[in-house]
């Protein structure tokens, strides 16, 4: 079946002649129409934009003209990039209906590419949260368990890949929003390094933090996007002026198997606590694995990852706090109470009460708390301190192995509003994918084998721009890995709610 080829085996066959990008684009609509009713990962579906592009790539084909790597293939979209003439919602009721005049870079480059977009998927809003419980617009359902969270913010792209509604999603990792959902709906999830794909076009939630990356369900395809999207823009002043990493190159040598004279190094400080037995134990397995496939096991200390968690919520809430203040009811999404009676001010607090949700409003008042007057150098000021630490401690790591690896997450995907009663326990979702955003570094989460039933990831951190290192190490265990946890997902439509 169509549905069942990985990106690349599609891109071929495309190529070959012996599908057509109209064909694979319906038969991705078709299986979004039979199965999204119970997953919900899609926010909006464009069913006649993805099939007019199809369509022009077989034109353009029949017609010799030449086409990228992925031509034909599609692709769904985290809807916190802006997407021209398509709703773009960020999963708020503020943005409620909004269409953007424009399109964000990498919606630019798919488009270049030739990638038919299915559609927008859901996110915990403004990618403020770890389950894709915090959308203003339902949850989404983790395609191997659908009374169970799909991981977050962004889940919606994470289950649309499981649940084979699309062969590629687009995400974005704040503090591990790819890589947490890939790990417990069994995808792979990569973040790029921080600026080597543009943010421009990204609805900001935390501008030194966010990174636009591939959801996929095998380590070549979020390869083959990565170098999509990826490069410098001179419309992101962020942006890296340097060539994109060999990712997909490094991943092919990945899959032959053979890691001698790669050293990883196991982050002593993420030693297992608090996590789950039966993660751990997935973990260990695939360690095992990798020393198989040659590679040397060293542990490593790095001291100050212990404080990344606390770091975190304290930069991320703070820039949050500020990129949201444009949601002022006046230039453009929700208006509230603008009756002639009210003052500016009362309507721009009654739009920003009605339009936010209890996660949003939390952390823009913890951001703004740590960014007012007397407290900014104590709190925020400190946690960039920290930030440099934890980068040190990186740096000094990277000197002595290629790579570091860990559990993506310390527990499996967990029942809805199992966590929700507790925000610290919700963050800690994102225990061990933070210290990588802080840093600025690419880190891949690999699916990993089984805990109880649930997926389990193992995330591969590199140096800055070394992305092609995660995904030679992530390649080899996922060679390791027969059938792929991609190919063993229960069909939805056999489950019931």
């Amino acid at each position: 079946m169509i549905i069942h080829k990985t990106a690349a085996e599609l891109a071929e066959a495309i190529a070959a002649g012996e599908l057509t990008a109209e064909a694979v684009t319906r038969a991705f609509l078709d299986r979004i129409e039979a199965v999204d009713g119970r997953v919900h990962a899609f926010l909006h579906v464009d069913a006649e934009g993805a099939l007019a592009t199809a369509r022009q790539v077989d034109a353009d084909r029949a017609a010799g003209r030449a086409l990228g790597p992925l031509a034909g293939v599609p692709v769904a979209v985290k809807d916190i990039v802006v997407t021209k003439g398509l709703p773009t919602t960020a999963a708020s009721k503020i943005l409620e209906g909004w269409i953007p005049p424009y399109d964000a870079t990498i919606v630019a480059r798919l488009k270049a590419a030739g990638m038919p977009i299915l559609g927008k998927t859901n996110l915990d809003e403004f990618a403020m949260g770890s389950s894709t419980e915090y959308s203003a617009f339902g949850v989404t359902r983790n395609p191997w368990d659908l009374n169970r969270i799909p991981g977050g913010s962004g889940g919606g792209s994470a289950a649309a890949v499981a649940a084979r509604m699309a062969p590629l999603a687009i995400g974005t990792d704040t503090g591990g929003s790819i890589r947490q959902p890939g790990a417990v709906t069994g995808t792979v999830g990569g973040k790029p390094t921080y600026g080597g794909t543009s943010r421009y076009g990204l609805i900001a939630f935390s501008s030194s933090l966010d990174t636009p990356g591939p959801v996929a369900r095998t380590m070549l395809d979020a390869a083959l996007l990565h170098e999509v999207i990826a490069g410098h823009d001179p419309r992101d002043s962020t942006s890296i002026p340097q060539p994109v990493p060999p990712v997909s190159a490094a991943a092919r040598q990945g899959a032959e198997g053979d890691l001698t004279g790669v050293r990883l190094g196991m982050v002593r400080e993420f030693g297992g606590d608090g996590a789950e037995p039966a993660v751990l134990a997935a973990y260990q397995a695939g360690v095992e694995a990798l020393v198989k496939l040659g590679a040397e096991i060293v542990e490593v200390s790095c001291p100050h990852f212990e404080y990344a968690l606390p770091a975190y919520y304290l930069i991320a809430p703070s820039e949050c706090s500020s990129n949201l203040a444009r949601f002022d009811s006046v230039r453009y999404g929700l208006r509230v109470g603008d009756d002639g009676s009210r003052s500016l001010e009362e309507v721009m607090s009654a739009t920003r009460e009605a339009g936010f949700g209890p996660e949003v409003k939390r952390r823009i008042i913890l951001g703004t708390y740590a960014l007012s007057s007397g407290y900014v150098d104590e709190y925020y000021g400190q946690a960039q301190k920290v930030r440099t630490l934890i980068t040190r401690d990186f740096e000094a790591a990277f000197a002595k192995v290629d790579a570091l690896i860990s559990p993506t997450t310390p527990f499996a995907a967990f029942e809805f509003g199992a966590r929700t009663s507790d925000p610290y326990q919700m963050y800690l979702a994102d225990l061990y994918t933070i210290p990588s955003n802080l840093s600025g570094g690419p880190a891949v989460s690999v699916p990993v084998g089984l805990a109880d039933g649930l997926p389990a990831g193992l995330q591969v951190m590199a140096p800055t721009m070394r992305d092609d290192v995660a995904y030679r190490v992530g390649a080899a265990l996922e060679s390791t890995q027969e059938p792929r946890l991609a190919d063993q997902v229960p069909d939805v439509a056999d489950k019931e709610l």
